[in-house]
């Protein structure tokens, strides 16, 4: 009768050893090996300012590009705007929170009214033109937190489903205080931040018209990995949006309707589809970020005052 050898197995400790050394050499990979996947989240701020601006929206989703738009709920064709958005539940929504009124002949006030939030108003109860002005007056930040408010419920009145909350000419977020104001509503309400989750984040506004596509190409090459954030406004030629002057562009303020349908044009281009699918990039919504990565993680970041030029740290326009 011959006896069989017993094969005698390491044990759970022996066998953890075993792969840290081989990590540790390099043998064995592990997923924290892995270089983070390009995700790249396109916000489309100043949806629901005009209907030019709406109607670009929808020339957006007709692309089945995923997207986030951040609606300007104080401005008078936000309704229209909700409408668009609750018909394509795909699409992130976020609340551009509204403290100035920038256009020559096109003004809007606070969703409260002016008699209620006396000191965010000017002479003709509109919202201050520009982030200077108000800094300049003597604004009441109960005021301030009073009319934010008022505009995150009327979205949620609205029935709009809001991912997170963003900052029309980053007015809201311009001072300590202000950013605290924000992320105290963002908590109570259960809501994203944006450039909150670590978004690299960059702008082609500053860019020509002409340039537009080429700044928007480059800008996708340059895509790291890990999260990154473009900011684009959307809009068209239109008579509506071609009478709108722009206080604060002293150097362009009369081609808003150029800029804007040159980013339109840009955006919903065969060119950006080839360049994302090239880069590998995955294209994703606040929604997204939100469902994966939870409240939580979200950290204030160091600056909130400007867009970077671009993705690549190393590079400089």
């Amino acid at each position: 009768m011959t006896t069989g050898h017993l094969i005698r197995l390491p044990s759970l400790s022996q066998f953890v050893l075993v792969v840290a050394v081989l990590v540790s050499v390099g043998l064995v990979s592990t997923a924290a090996d892995e270089p983070p996947s390009k995700r790249l989240l396109i916000r489309c701020d100043d949806v629901g300012m005009s209907h030019t601006v709406n109607t670009a929206v929808r020339e957006l989703i007709a692309t089945g590009v995923p997207f986030s738009t951040s609606v300007m709920i104080a401005c008078p064709w936000h309704l229209e705007a909700v409408e668009i958005l609750k018909a394509n539940p795909q699409i992130g929504v976020g609340i551009h929170l509204t403290l100035n009124s920038e256009w020559e002949h096109y003004r809007w006030g606070p969703v409260l009214g002016a008699a209620k939030v006396p000191s965010l108003v000017d002479s003709g109860g509109h919202f201050f033109a520009s982030e200077a002005e108000f800094s300049a007056a003597d604004v009441d930040l109960d005021e301030v937190e009073m009319e934010l408010r008022a505009q995150i419920e009327r979205a949620l009145a609205a029935g709009l489903r809001v991912d997170y909350l963003d900052y029309h000419m980053l007015t809201a977020v311009s001072t300590p205080e202000l950013r605290a104001i924000v992320e105290g509503l963002a908590e109570e309400y259960g809501l994203g931040l944006s450039r909150y989750f670590g978004e690299a984040s960059v702008s082609i506004w500053a860019a020509q018209p002409d340039d537009k596509l080429t700044t928007l190409l480059k800008h996708v090459r340059n895509v790291q990995p890990g999260l990154n954030l473009l900011v684009i406004h959307l809009g068209m030629e239109t008579p509506e949006m071609s009478a709108m002057v722009d206080t604060n562009n002293e150097s362009d303020p009369y081609r808003v309707a150029i800029h804007r349908q040159a980013e339109l044009d840009a955006i919903t281009s065969p060119a950006f589809r080839q360049a994302i699918e090239d880069a590998g990039i995955e294209l994703i919504t606040y929604r997204d970020i939100v469902s994966e990565m939870g409240l939580e993680q979200m950290s204030p970041p160091d600056d909130l005052t400007s867009y970077d030029s671009t993705f690549d740290e190393g590079e400089e326009d």
